[in-house]
């Protein structure tokens, strides 16, 4: 199923699709796709950046915090991310020491991982996509990992799309999106060397699996067309009518 063009209906619309694919990608995860000691939920903690969905590692997997090889996932030196562009970069200490509140899941079980589904809302006024990125920014810095999944086009605040924004936060380095593909899936590897696995894609396209790091050398690979696929089912006629023409 290609990738539709959201700008089609109106936010409300994506918004209620959005619950929908937040639903799938929880479904997925908690089925047996993260490993034993993970499980996912479906929340919101506060602010722009949800996240959607928490990957959440239990008390007794934490160990010694040592790594571990992870049952079901995929080591990046064994099969790196097939994705179109890979960088990286270290990050200064010093703004890693910036202090932040980080706010915790109440049950004390460790979050490793965001999966966070852009909505319009996100890139509406520059409070909307500062507050957005100070998050994400926070989340890698505390070396929470970050899946990011924007279906919309490129605005005036992110004119090479949410990566392009995000990676300059980081890096004060720039990113070139393509031209035939505006909108942007990327994984991110959090810590202070960052990583990021991006691949653009374009109304039209199929989606592709994406890496959700569990560690910095692990990952699973999340199946976007699958579930992105189980949502659309549930947007109604009249919507899929106007999504779907040509």
């Amino acid at each position: 199923m290609p990738v539709h063009d959201w700008t089609r209906v109106s936010a409300g619309i994506f918004h209620d699709f959005h619950v929908a694919w937040i639903g799938e990608l929880r479904r997925v995860l908690n089925a047996g796709l993260l490993p034993p000691d993970y499980y996912a939920l479906a929340e919101q903690i506060a602010g722009e950046l949800g996240p959607d969905v928490l990957t959440l590692q239990t008390p007794a997997a934490n160990g010694n915090g040592s790594r571990r090889e992870l049952e079901g996932a995929v080591a990046v030196t064994v099969a790196p991310p097939k994705v179109r562009f890979t960088v990286r970069a270290e990050i200064d200490e010093y703004a890693l020491k910036r202090q932040t509140v980080v706010i915790r899941h109440t049950s004390n079980h460790r979050i490793v991982a965001l999966i966070e589904i852009l909505s319009p809302g996100n890139k509406a006024s520059r409070h909307a996509i500062r507050s957005f990125l100070d998050k994400a920014v926070s989340a890698l810095a505390h070396e929470i990992h970050l899946l990011l999944i924007d279906l919309h086009p490129p605005g005036p605040r992110d004119p090479q799309g949410i990566h392009g924004v995000l990676w300059e936060r980081l890096t004060d380095s720039t990113h070139e999106q393509p031209s035939d593909k505006p909108l942007t899936l990327a994984a991110y590897v959090g810590g202070p060397v960052e990583t990021a696995y991006v691949e653009p894609v374009a109304v039209g396209d199929a989606l592709p699996d994406m890496p959700l790091f569990l560690d910095p050398e692990q990952y699973i690979n999340v199946p976007l067309e699958a579930t992105y696929r189980a949502a659309y089912e549930g947007v109604p006629r009249y919507y899929r009518q106007i999504l779907e023409a040509p």
